[in-house]
Order: C-alpha cells, then structure tokens, then sequence
C-alpha cells in the first residue's frame, strides 16, 4: 500500500515535469530564501501533490520547487513536517522517499537548533557529525518497510564523511564558522525544561532539535548520502535559562541564513 501511494506521488511529479533531479534539500524553520537563489522551473504546492503531507507550521511555506542551483538540477522541500504536528514518521519523511524516487544522488538538509554546548553562540552554524534520537520512534518501525531496503540501516555513518569534509573546506575557505557537532532530536513542541537541557549537556549533545534525525534515518536506509546544517537560534544554558521568543528565533535564523546559503551554493558545485 505505501509502495503504491509512494509510486503515484512520484508519477505526479514526473508528469509535472520534475525530472532527474541530482540534488534534494530540505529548508528548515525560518531558512527559506535559498530559493530565492534558483533558477526555478517548476513549483508545486504539497497540497496539490497526491498522498502529500501538507505543513502545518505558519512559517513553513508548503511546497516542492525544481530548478538550477550552481549548474546543478536540484528539488527543494520549501516546508518540511515534523512529529510534534501529529504526522507519523512515514508522513515526516515522505518528501525524502519522494525525491530518492525521482532520482537524487544527495541530499542536503537544514535546521534550526538551540546550542546545548555553551561554546557556541546564536548565530552560528553547526554541521551535524553525529546525532542522538530522543523522539521515541523510527521512520523504519512499520509494517513492510524492508520493501524500500534494509531496516537496521547501519548508524555508523549517518552523515556522508565526503560531504561533511568538502563543507568543512568551504566553510574555512569562506571564512564561515562552521562548528561540527552531535545533533539531539526531540519530539517537542515544547522546549525542554532546565532538567532536560542538564540531561543534553551530560549526553555531551551540541545542539538541540525537533527534526532532521528521521529524514537521515531514510536517507541512510535507502543509501542516499547527506549532510545536515543546524543554524543555531537559542543558547539552552540551563544555570541561565532566559524565556524563549519564536520571533526572535525566526530573526535570527534568518540573519544567519546566507552563511548557510553561500555554503550550500558552494558544495553543490563539486557534488
């Protein structure tokens, strides 16, 4: 049944002209201008999409855009869907399984996180090396899902070790500060407690989020090699635990977004 729903959102998409895309990405909360950079062909609302989840998040703008990137054919998830808004772990990765089944060969993802680790600031980005699930469940938990490959997805690996490499390259050559760290995802909506954000820190987590982590769990099972960047929008320090303001997270995810766009521009080139 999920094969065939999976085949009929890709026929869609085919049909509507998305053809041979190399490269998926996924834009996270507050990080949408990078479609301002692409030369688009094609954009498509998730709802009209068929057996598309559509987003609910009042910042997620909700579709699928095909076009060029830095000589590259690209599909660009504008929204993306998370545990927290009641879709199962199927739903929140279905635009990943969607974009392997059009064809592409990596995938790049972003997010938005608290830092966990006190060394970093707001602002600034963290490649992800690592990462630690705290949501409770798994895209690969369901009935028939050694269809799309093997569920004990090997974890040594998550993130693609060449890919992270030529980031790192870039962000140095840019003079980018990019730290590398390990990404902790939770299931939220609501932000963690000061207990909780102690429990991270002794985890010796860097960041803290709400997503990414089922979409590569997908991606390692169907051999799709990505990275993921988490632009860094809250400091979680626990002994000094100010309220949280969604504005000012979205502000500030925002301002940091071009350094995070001129390093996706530039790893697409030699991808």
């Amino acid at each position: 049944m999920k094969q065939k729903q999976l085949q009929e959102t890709i026929d869609f998409l085919k049909l509507k002209g998305i053809l041979n895309p190399e490269i998926g990405i996924v834009l996270g909360t507050g990080l949408g201008k990078l479609v301002d950079e692409i030369a688009i062909k094609k954009e498509i609302p998730y709802k009209e999409i068929p057996n598309f989840p559509t987003a609910t998040v009042e910042f997620h703008s909700g579709k699928l855009i095909y076009g060029e990137l830095s000589g590259k054919t690209v599909v660009v998830m504008s929204g993306r869907f998370h545990l927290y808004e009641g879709y199962n772990a199927w739903q929140v990765t279905y635009g990943i399984r969607t974009m392997h089944g059009l064809g592409i060969k990596n995938l790049l993802i972003s997010n938005a996180a608290g830092a966990i680790n006190l060394n970093y600031t707001k602002g600034d980005l963290m490649l992800i090396e690592d990462h630690i699930n705290l949501q409770g469940t798994s895209p690969l938990a369901f009935n028939g899902a050694n269809t799309f490959g093997n569920i004990f997805a090997d974890m040594l690996e998550p993130y693609s070790k060449t890919i992270n490499a030529k980031l790192n390259t870039i962000a140095k050559a840019q003079n980018i500060k990019l730290h590398n760290g390990v990404y902790a995802s939770v299931l939220g909506p609501q932000l963690e407690t000061r207990a909780e954000y102690r429990m991270l820190q002794i985890l010796e987590t860097d960041a803290v989020g709400m997503s990414t982590v089922p979409e590569v769990i997908v991606a390692k099972q169907l051999n799709l090699p990505c990275a993921a960047i988490s632009v860094l929008t809250d400091e979680c320090d626990p002994k000094n635990l100010q309220p949280v303001d969604i504005a000012e997270i979205i502000a500030i995810a925002g301002a940091a977004e071009p350094k995070m766009i001129a390093l996706f521009k530039e790893v697409i080139k030699v991808l």
